[in-house]
């Protein structure tokens, strides 16, 4: 034979490609052998390499009946070839092309001869790539050889290929063969089948398996893991990605790092997403991590973005909350460090001032000291004021300490002395100083004095040793172990932590509490404004949560969540108001688990209640494996508090327990309270809780609780709980296959006690008790069974449950009878960023009163990794909430990382607050990213009827918040909430966002309008504008009027000369101090206030410098629509000062305020020269005298007369303890044996 048809090129074509992968396979022109072997792996799919055209392919033009049959080709063993799909492809062609030259030219000849075959080579194609076997690569490219008159039509799984991909085609005319590539087709989980056909012609197909990479990451600190806690020391890492192999993976992938203290250092890759990414290159990548303040055990994480997938195993459902839960990831690592105390050199800096002179002519202290009438009449008064700061080594333990005699040390310039001192960001007006500087308090303290000395133990995973006195929280009281025996707060006073080996023993007193209040609020789906039940809240005492719980199961909180001032939203201390930087939507729909709705858990102390005092203890023996991985660490703990509330004493203690297992935990508590209160007198209970979580392997988890609370039992600076209830089950799911599992539960609730009462009357419902009233008894129970399996189809998920619930009541007969219920759920990916979800509820029988026939539909929509988008509805039928229906669409973010995971905050130590620091802002990172640095989010939700009525937990009624433990009272009113919003952040020179929300209901409407804008007009002028308005947000608010303000800033510096400065600024106010109170009186009042200041610093030379200030308030007060007051107010200020020489300097400065509505004028003017006899040492003499005129009150008044005043600048004592020994210059090298 000497000539080949062209069908015997492309067989051949095929079979030696297919040699590369099909080592097995001999072709001859007569006849195919196939060496026979046993399958490796029979779970791969069989492949045909062409299907049987043996008229065509393989026969001789002298015998073309010869009939002959291609047999199966068998896989022994597949690897991935290591070469570039387009490289193999280039290959192939190369190769073929070569045996194609050698054969004789006259095919063409024998092709027409051919011309009655049943199919035209024109009809032909064969797929080159991929090849048959498994991929971990979600996309591959196709390639394709035919001919070129062919159409080719290309299908993956059934479908045809998206025209949309890149292609390519390399043409070879003078052998009619085409070959086309399409690049990265994206290929289904599991098998995918690649078919090819051309028109008229036989299809083609190759069946290619992916699988996901099981990718492993690591994380490990490069040398030292041990770093002072100073801010500024970094520690650094290193982290590998590898596949099952142990090899390096060989793509670009991006790490989500986080860490429970500190910050990574360095340039984000994406820094529009939660966390901080860093790009892994070829299975590597590296981080640096800078200390906080603190001293701590530091917890990093690091998580795959695109390799990261859930545990295969259906996760248990969330019948009770778990402070211990989070998300489970393969591709997650954890490393533990810590940041040591850092012992640095001693400093020491402030100032002693000693003043004499004339009593109330004291004017450059404070504008209250000046013209003070009982001060006036005084001859010669002797003030001496100190303000010290220090801080130093002493002996392994660090020396904190800070003293002002004149004032408390967290007090502001606006007067403000709140806990932890910090800024809002309504202080934050002005970003013009353009050095990025940072302020972080040291010495918290709300009176005049901080102490603390601290060192860290030199024993692995312990906590700092130190005792102090100051501001605190109490994390040590609220360990993952602790519940119902926890302690969330923020005091002042004593506290002291020391470590006796493993014995950690924690004490604290607080010696200045006010009234303590816990309220709890349903939100209405907008940001604000939300009211406490107090007015005259103690500045940064509050504790703000969110917390999530089943809408027909009080008590049963699911997740709870901490907000953080300035992050997460500003409060009004005077008023009692919240505004939150996004909405809080009253409920949360998940198409494939139970309806929820949110509550807002607000705890905080107020000047209304009694002051107290408050004593503390706790003993924990920690069970240390000698690493530095607390959440490794057994421990046994007891704790005890008191607090003296004069007639309502508290007192609570509890024993706890946390045992860690190989892929699990144990934990358990009792807790005993005791307290008066007004209507049972002094009462006492106690509350009970165990719980188990174990994990055996990767596909069968489990979970076992007992959780037990009597009726009289309190405490109001934890979780959500129902007193009166105790409840018991287990739950256990596990795989069976790849893309099977199952679940079963067992749950049984009891109720009994007494429910909170309904309050009705305004008086009542606006001046709430600390503690509710008691109202009806409840006796009930529930037992629910439930047994359901969940197949993998595709990529879709079918899931069918089946739940029985039997319920006793012993009061009357609402919750009374056993019901069944068939749930079936349905999650289908449309897109491969659209899944659909559905579940329908349906009673088998009778109807349970709580859970009726309900069909919930929901569209998820993936925006960008870790951000999803979601549209739900769900109708009710039957039962209690008969004819409702529920709609929502919001942003979602995915929780990725543990529970560690601290957000920016007011806190000094935040890691160990309740032990549920899960989520940063929930404004920021819930947004959608349109493009660099431009983010909306849209919300929108949606309630038909309102949700009220009974429950097992007692009766739901309308009110503006309900106090202590009675959340299970709380409903939701219908009605309709719509959001938007933008924010621009990618310009460094101009930073804006805006939102819009509206809530519109029978029970009244909420408007709430947010805009803030700031950036640079030109180099050395920076404008910024902020505006907000909004109402009252709580239930039966809707008479409150709307409170607004609007702020608009210029500023003036030039970079380039600081010899002028100046500051202007307006401020328009509505309604700033509208209160719930005003509805009490049937009467509303309001005001509207303009505020004008414009202040400029002028410094021509070295030697002078002129500043000068004006400001003006204009307000108008309203009552009941029939009074009217108007009142303004004027300030003007001017000062002078000349420096003679260095050691010598002049000032002067006179000030003026006015009222002239209230017929009231104030003047003083100060001179005043000094000397410098040292650096740190000045005196001055000078002379003051003001007068004032008041009408209404004290009439007029004056004073005048010389002082003396001695300023010491401290920065060196007790023998130069604040002096920093600086060693001298080198002068040359240094010449080794020198002496």
């Amino acid at each position: 034979m000497k000539n080949l048809s062209l069908n015997k090129r492309y067989f051949i074509f095929t079979a030696c490609s297919a040699m590369i992968v099909f080592p097995t396979v001999s072709v001859s022109a007569q006849s195919i052998v196939i060496n026979d072997k046993a399958v490796s792996n029979p779970g791969l799919p069989q492949l045909n390499l062409v299907e049987n055209d043996n008229h065509i392919l393989f026969s001789s033009s002298e015998s073309q009946t010869e009939n002959l049959s291609l047999e199966k080709v068998i896989i022994q063993d597949f690897s991935v070839a290591k070469e570039d799909d387009s490289a193999i492809v280039n290959k192939k062609i190369s190769e073929t092309e070569n045996k194609l030259n050698n054969l004789n030219i006259e095919e063409k000849k024998q092709q027409k001869q051919n011309a009655s075959a049943p199919l035209s080579i024109n009809n032909q194609v064969s797929i080159i790539t991929p090849q048959a076997g498994i991929t971990n690569k979600g996309t591959t490219n196709i390639s394709i050889q035919h001919h070129p008159s062919a159409d080719i039509n290309i299908e993956v799984n059934g479908k045809p290929i998206d025209k949309s991909l890149s292609s390519y085609v390399h043409k070879d005319e003078s052998q009619e063969l085409h070959t086309t590539i399409w690049y990265k087709v994206p290929l289904s989980k599991g098998e995918n089948t690649i078919t090819a056909q051309a028109q008229g012609g036989n299809a083609v197909s190759v069946n290619v398996i992916f699988q996901e990479q099981k990718a492993k990451i690591s994380i490990n600190p490069v040398g030292e893991s041990r770093i002072p806690a100073d801010g500024r020391s970094n520690i650094d890492f290193r982290g590998n990605i590898t596949d099952e192999n142990g090899k390096l993976i060989e793509k670009d992938v991006i790490v989500t790092l986080n860490s429970n203290a500190g910050k990574f250092i360095g340039a984000d890759y994406k820094p529009d997403a939660a966390g901080f990414q860093v790009l892994a290159r070829n299975g590597e990548f590296t981080a640096s991590l800078q200390a906080g303040n603190q001293a701590q055990a530091v917890k990093v994480s690091a998580v795959l973005e695109s390799l990261a997938r859930r545990t295969s195993v259906r996760q248990l459902s969330a019948t009770i909350y778990d402070k211990n839960n989070s998300s489970q990831f393969d591709s997650e690592a954890v490393s533990y460090v810590e940041f040591v105390t850092n012992l640095r050199p001693s400093l020491a800096t402030g100032v002693i001032n000693l003043r004499i002179g004339a009593g109330g002519t004291d004017y450059w202290g404070s504008f209250r000291d000046f013209l003070n009438p009982e001060e006036i009449d005084k001859d010669t008064t002797v003030d001496l004021d100190a303000a010290v700061f220090a801080t130093g080594k002493v002996g392994e333990w660090l020396f904190t300490g800070a003293y002002n005699s004149d004032r408390p040390l967290n007090q502001d310039c606006n007067g403000d002395n709140r806990l932890f001192g910090g800024v809002q960001s309504c202080e934050k007006q002005y970003p013009v100083y353009g050095d990025d500087s940072t302020v972080t308090n040291t010495a918290p303290s709300i009176d005049s004095v901080y102490a603390r000395i601290e060192r860290t133990p030199d024993i692995k995973g312990a906590e700092p040793d130190y005792f102090m006195w100051g501001d605190y929280n109490t994390q040590e009281f609220a360990r993952q172990s602790q519940l119902y025996s926890a302690t969330t707060r923020q005091l002042h006073g004593f506290k002291g932590n020391f470590n006796l080996g493993n014995l950690q023993v924690t004490g604290l007193f607080a010696n200045n509490i006010e009234g303590f209040q816990r309220d709890t609020i349903t939100p209405d789906g907008t940001s604000g404004y939300y009211f406490v039940s107090r007015r005259l809240v103690i500045p940064g005492s509050e504790s703000i949560f969110i917390e999530t719980e089943e809408i027909n199961r009080p008590g049963t909180v699911i997740k709870r969540k901490a907000l953080y001032r300035g992050a997460d939203y500003e409060i009004d201390y005077d008023r009692g108001t919240i505004l939150f930087r996004r909405p809080i939507f009253a409920t949360e729909l998940n198409p494939l688990e139970a309806t929820l709705v949110n509550r807002i858990v607000v705890t905080y102390q107020n000047e209304a209640g009694e002051d107290s005092q408050l004593y503390g203890g706790r003993l924990q023996y920690n069970l240390r494996n000698g690493k530095a991985n607390p959440d490794r660490t057994a421990f046994l703990g007891g704790s005890y508090l008191k607090e003296e509330q004069g007639a309502q004493d508290f007192e609570l203690y509890g024993v706890d327990f946390y045992a860690p297992l190989a892929s699990g935990f144990i934990l358990g508590e009792y807790a005993r309270s005791q307290h008066n209160t007004l209507n049972f007198g002094d009462v006492s209970g106690s509350a009970y809780r165990i719980e188990a979580n174990a994990n055996i392997g990767s596909g069968f988890k489990s979970k076992a609780y007992y959780r037990s609370v009597t009726e009289n039992f309190a405490n109001n600076a934890t979780w959500s709980f129902a007193p009166g209830q105790t409840r018991y089950g287990a739950d256990i799911a596990a795989n069976i296959g790849n893309s099977t599992s199952f679940q079963v539960g067992y749950d049984h609730e009891e109720n009994f006690g007494i429910a909170p009462a309904q309050r009705t009357q305004l008086f009542d419902l606006f001046n709430p008790q600390p503690l509710p009233t008691p109202g009806s008894q409840v006796d009930n129970s529930l037992t629910t069974v439930r047994a359901g399996i969940q197949q993998q189809i595709g990529d879709s998920d079918v899931k069918f449950e089946y739940v029985n619930r039997s319920r006793e009541d012993r009061v009357n007969n609402v919750f009374e009878g056993t019901a069944s219920q068939l749930v079936s759920s349905l999650n289908v990916p449309l897109t491969e960023s659209i899944n659909f979800r559905a579940q329908n509820e349906l009673n088998l029988e009778d109807s349970d009163p709580l859970y009726p026939n309900r069909t919930t539909l929901g569209l998820d929509w993936r925006l960008y990794p870790g951000v999803t988008m979601r549209l739900a509805h769900q109708f009710f039928d039957g039962g209690l909430l008969q004819g409702n229906n529920i709609t929502s669409l919001d942003t979602l973010v995915e929780h990725k990382f543990t529970k560690d995971t601290s957000i920016s905050g007011r806190y000094s130590i935040l890691s160990g607050i309740d032990g549920m620091n899960d989520q940063g802002s929930i404004g920021l990172n819930q947004r959608i990213r349109v493009a660099p640095g431009l983010r909306i989010d849209l919300g929108y939700e949606r309630v038909l009827n309102d949700i009220f009525g009974n429950t097992a937990a007692g009766v739901r009624f309308a009110q503006p918040y309900a106090t202590g433990q009675s959340a299970s009272s709380l409903g939701l009113f219908e009605g309709s909430t719509y959001s938007v919003g933008m924010s621009y952040t990618d310009n460094p020179n101009f930073n804006a966002n805006a939102r819009f929300e509206y809530r519109d209901g029978n029970q009244g409407n909420n408007t709430v309008i947010t805009a803030a804008a700031a950036g640079k007009i030109s180099s050395a002028l920076t404008a910024a504008v902020r505006y907000k308005q909004a109402g009252g947000a709580n239930q039966l608010l809707d008479g409150l009027a709307d409170t607004a303000n609007l702020r608009v800033g210029l500023a003036y510096r030039d970079p380039k000369s600081d010899k002028f400065n100046a500051l202007l600024k307006y401020e328009y106010r509505q309604n700033p101090s509208t209160t719930p109170d005003t509805l009490l009186f049937g009467s509303g009042n309001g005001s509207i206030d303009h505020l004008f200041s414009a202040e400029a610093i002028y410094a021509p030379s070295w030697r002078w410098e002129f500043y000068g200030k004006y400001a003006f308030r204009n307000s108008n007060s309203y009552l009941a629509n029939n009074f009217t007051s108007n009142s303004s107010l004027n300030l003007a200020q001017l000062r002078a000062n000349y420096q003679l020489g260095y050691r010598t300097d002049l000032a002067i400065e006179g000030r003026w305020i006015g009222q002239p509505t209230q017929d009231f004028s104030e003047f003083g003017v100060a001179v005043e020269a000094g000397y410098y006899l040292t650096p740190d040492f000045r005196v001055g003499v000078g002379y003051a005298f003001g007068s004032a005129d008041d009408r209404d009150f004290t009439g007029y008044r004056s004073a005048g007369g010389p002082y003396l005043n001695v300023s010491f600048k401290v920065n060196e004592l007790f023998g130069g303890f604040g002096r920093q020994k600086v060693a001298p210059p080198q002068q040359q090298e240094s010449l080794k044996g020198q002496r």
